[in-house]
Parts: structure tokens; C-alpha cells; sequence
């Protein structure tokens, strides 16, 4: 059961409730700033009624749903392989396949060991979560095995809808046997017995996928009662989103999942405490699930022993089509962002680097005197920008700063819940100030002082980060490309 569907008043909020994933085109920022490499194709995008912010093809943008089925580039940089050593040539979805590799020994391993356990070796092998803000994960996982109230519940969050990111994506569709092992072994640690995963209604093929892994494990003892003739019990159900990025954030997903208008909760209190249900639950995005295998099997100090400064284990990265060579990597953090962009990633196919935006839109830019930073949380927050889910996308001299800022606050605009009067409104203006950018060449000045108190706003007031980020990716124009940004008020 999907429990949206239960809730027919609130489907009108979401975008895609009653449009099937067919005949569309993605309007997303990676296709936006690859655009010059297809413009007809582009043209449609930018034509169509139907709204599509991603559709996890970055590397082939700009894309549609009717592109043919191509695999992205899959390969690890990292001096230790934690998340892409058995998927790099070829994808594991079959029990058989998956056991092959010492699946399930993890969970085979963590059932015989006290809960309490578990959540000491995720606790000490410093794993932060992958997700966007980098909280740490076992901290996330005693909060909700602290909690008395009964019963429990184990979110899997794969509404990954930052454009330039399919990092789930591929999770999900080449190695679903990882995640459901790891909300398992999640399960058991914190005391709950039912899990959900959220995935998007833009990735069919992994709902798919997903779905039919599910049926492998429960059919081989994996999932449900007496797993693996223990005493522990565990279900595992998938939730289809209708197109909504800010479901991303956990508390509006958790309101998505139970049918309600997909707002962000105020916190405290926080899901560990009053979660789904209003019940004690954990929520963990797909990557950081996908790291739990390999630490409870390898250990605590395997894992912290990887990594740069706070910064522990390995990261996915996904670039977008403008590169060289677009794919899905692995590397280690502490590397700078320019070995990604000029090693990894081979430099962009159409010109020379103006910006990269790392971890979605709603993201501070990076310019090009700041590529030497290292790819670390802490490095990174130094110079306004964010590690974030990992998508990463370069644009060049084809995309002006006010076109990519116009259409950064119309994908905002569209995508905010409502809540939070900035977000709903702010974002608005600034995307009609730049559209009379866009036609006339510039505006007032006495419009300048307006967008910096709105941004300012957004910064201070928004409840989630889908307006805090959007403060971050406009602080970051105003100060790194302040020539540009002065012309639009003259």
C-alpha cells in the first residue's frame, strides 16, 4: 500500500500525481547548462507543461524519458573501495550475485550481537550521513534506540532530486541488495521491525528493480519473520513519491509517507523522537545505508581509518554531461575540487569552467580561484559551498550568471512548500526580477537592496534547506561574481 494514495485531498500538490513518467523531457540545472549540446532537444524541454527537475540522467543531458538505456561511466578513485569495488563493470541484482560477494554476511554478523553494539560501531567509525548536512549517522541511530516508545521505524530517504545527482539512483537500480540489508541491520540495531523506502516516481526502473529484490529476501528469509531463525522480525515496504523535491528533507517525507500536505515540521521535536506514526524512527539517505555492510563487516576502525579530517570512509560523486567524461565515482575526501574537474572529470567538452555547483542547486557556486579547496564538509562550508548528496555540475561561458540565478529561483519557487513566507514569496520576486533582467538587460537599483534582504531572509527564517540554501547559492553570486552581479541594477 501506498499510503499517498490513501490521502486523495492532498495530491494536488504534488507535481506529478496524475502524469506518468512518459514523453517528457528533464528542464532540470544540469540540462539547463548542457543545453548548447542538444538545443532542439532543450527547446522541448523548455516547451512541455509537465515540470521535470531530474530524471537522474545528468550524464547523458540534456535528457528525456525516452532516451535509450545507457550506464554511466561507474568507477572508483578511492585508495580503499568501499561503495563501487563490485558494481564498476557490472551491476549485482540478484540474491545470488549478491551473496556471492558476502551479501547479507553483515547482517548475518550483526544478529548475533547486541543492538547496543551496532550503534557503537557506527558510532565510532564516525560515519556522517550522506544525505546533504553530514550529521552523524550513529548519533541519528542512538537517539532513536534510546527512545522508549514503541513502535519503531527505519526510513530509507531516496527522494534524491538535486539536479546533477543520481547517486541513489544507481545504487538503487545496480546493488538493492545493499540497502535492504543495511535497513535491516538498521531495524535490529534501533529496535524497529517495519521500514519504508521512499523512492521517486522519476526512477521507474529502481522501483522496479527494488521491488523484485524485496521479493528475493523475503522468499530466502532475509525479510520478515524469524530472519535467518533469529527472533527478529522485519518488513520492509516501498513508498512511491509524485514528484516533490522538497520530500528530500525527512520531516516533509515523513508527512508525505503518511499522507499529509508534505510540509516541513518544526523541530524539535525531531524524528528520532516523533518521527513516522508520531513514532521514534531513523532516517538515513541511500548512500550513507550503503556504507553500513562494509563497516559492521570490516569494522569500526577500517572505516575511520579512511577518510580526511572529520570527513571519514569514502564519497560518491556524480557529474553532469558537460564533462569529459560524465559518470558515477568514488573518491577520497581531502582530494581538491580541481583534480575532480580537470583529472577525473577530463575538463568540459564546450570550454573553459566559469562555476560548479556541488550538491544540488540550492548550493553555493564555486568559482574557479577556489578549486584548490579539498573535498571536505568542513573545507568546502569554508568558501560558502557544501560536499551535499554529491552532484556535481559544471557550467561554462554558454550560461551567464543571471540566466543560471533565474533559473535556479524559478526551480525554487516551483518547489517550495508553501510554509515559510521567503521561500514562497522571495524566491518568487528574485525569479521575476531576473526574468526583466533577462528581457531588458538590466533593472532599478533600488531593486538590489530588495534582493539582498530577501536573500538575507531566506538565510534567517526558512525552516528547512530548501530556503537556507538558496540564501547560500545567492550569497555566493552576489560575493563571487559581484562584476556580473552590479550590471543587473544599473
Amino acid at each position: 500500500m501506498n499510503p499517498i494514495s490513501q490521502h486523495p485531498a492532498k495530491t494536488t500538490f504534488y507535481h506529478l500525481y496524475h502524469q506518468a513518467i512518459e514523453n517528457v523531457h528533464c528542464n532540470g540545472l544540469a540540462c539547463f547548462v548542457a543545453r548548447q549540446l542538444e538545443p532542439e532537444k532543450w527547446k522541448q524541454a523548455s516547451q512541455q507543461k509537465v515540470e521535470i527537475h531530474c530524471l537522474g540522467k545528468c550524464y547523458q543531458a540534456p535528457a528525456s524519458v525516452n532516451d535509450a538505456y545507457t550506464r554511466p561511466v561507474v568507477e572508483s578513485y578511492a585508495d580503499e573501495s568501499i561503495l563501487l569495488k563490485h558494481i564498476e563493470q557490472d551491476t549485482i541484482r540478484s540474491l545470488e550475485q549478491y551473496e556471492k560477494i558476502n551479501g547479507y554476511k553483515g547482517l548475518e554478523k550483526a544478529l548475533r550481537l547486541p543492538p547496543e553494539q551496532i550503534i557503537e560501531i557506527i558510532e565510532k567509525s564516525e560515519l556522517r550521513g550522506r544525505g546533504g548536512a553530514g550529521f552523524p549517522a550513529g548519533k541519528k541511530w542512538r537517539s532513536v534506540f534510546a527512545e522508549n516508545s514503541k513502535p519503531k521505524y527505519v526510513v530509507a530517504n531516496a527522494d534524491e532530486g538535486d539536479a546533477g545527482a543520481y547517486i541513489d539512483k544507481i545504487i538503487l537500480e545496480d546493488n538493492p541488495h545493499c540497502i535492504i540489508e543495511a535497513m535491516t541491520i538498521a531495524g535490529y540495531a534501533v529496535g524497529a521491525q517495519r521500514g519504508y523506502i521512499y523512492i521517486r516516481k522519476e526512477y521507474p526502473d529502481a522501483i522496479t528493480i527494488f521491488r523484485e529484490a524485496l521479493s528475493q529476501a523475503r522468499d530466502s528469509g532475509l525479510l520478515g519473520e524469524r530472519i535467518l531463525d533469529t527472533s527478529f522480525s522485519f518488513a520492509i515496504d516501498i513508498v512511491i513519491g509524485h514528484g516533490s523535491y522538497v520530500c528530500g528533507e525527512e520531516t516533509a517525507l515523513i508527512n508525505s509517507i503518511e499522507g499529509r500536505h508534505p510540509f516541513v515540521r518544526i523541530r524539535p521535536p525531531f524524528p528520532s523522537q516523533s518521527g513516522l506514526f508520531g513514532k521514534p524512527t531513523l532516517v538515513n539517505n541511500i548512500e550513507t545505508l550503503a556504507n553500513i555492510q562494509w563497516i559492521v563487516d570490516n569494522g569500526y576502525e577500517a572505516y575511520r581509518s579512511i577518510g580526511y579530517s572529520k570527513s571519514r570512509g569514502t564519497k560518491l560523486i556524480s557529474i553532469n554531461s558537460l564533462f569529459n567524461n560524465p559518470g558515477l565515482y568514488e573518491i577520497d575526501f581531502g582530494i581538491p575540487v580541481r583534480f575532480i574537474i580537470e583529472d577525473i572529470g577530463g575538463g568540459l567538452k564546450t570550454g573553459e569552467v566559469k562555476g560548479v555547483i556541488i550538491g544540488g542547486p540550492l548550493a553555493g557556486v564555486v568559482a574557479p580561484g577556489e578549486f584548490d579547496t579539498p573535498f571536505d564538509f568542513e573545507e568546502l562550508k569554508k568558501i560558502g559551498a557544501n560536499v551535499g548528496h554529491g552532484g556535481i555540475i559544471a557550467f561554462d561561458e554558454h550560461t551567464n550568471i543571471s540566466d543560471i540565478a533565474r533559473h535556479v529561483f524559478s526551480f525554487a519557487a516551483f518547489e517550495s512548500c508553501g510554509k515559510c513566507t521567503p521561500c514562497r514569496l522571495g524566491s518568487e520576486e528574485i525569479e521575476d526580477m531576473l526574468g526583466k533582467v533577462r528581457r531588458n538587460g538590466n533593472i532599478s537599483p533600488d531593486a538590489k537592496t530588495e534582493f539582498l534582504e530577501i536573500t538575507e531572509a531566506l538565510k534567517h527564517t526558512s525552516l528547512c534547506g530548501h530556503g537556507t540554501g538558496l540564501a547560500q547559492f545567492s550569497e555566493s553570486i552576489t560575493k563571487k561574481f559581484s562584476t556580473e552581479f552590479e550590471t543587473w541594477f544599473s
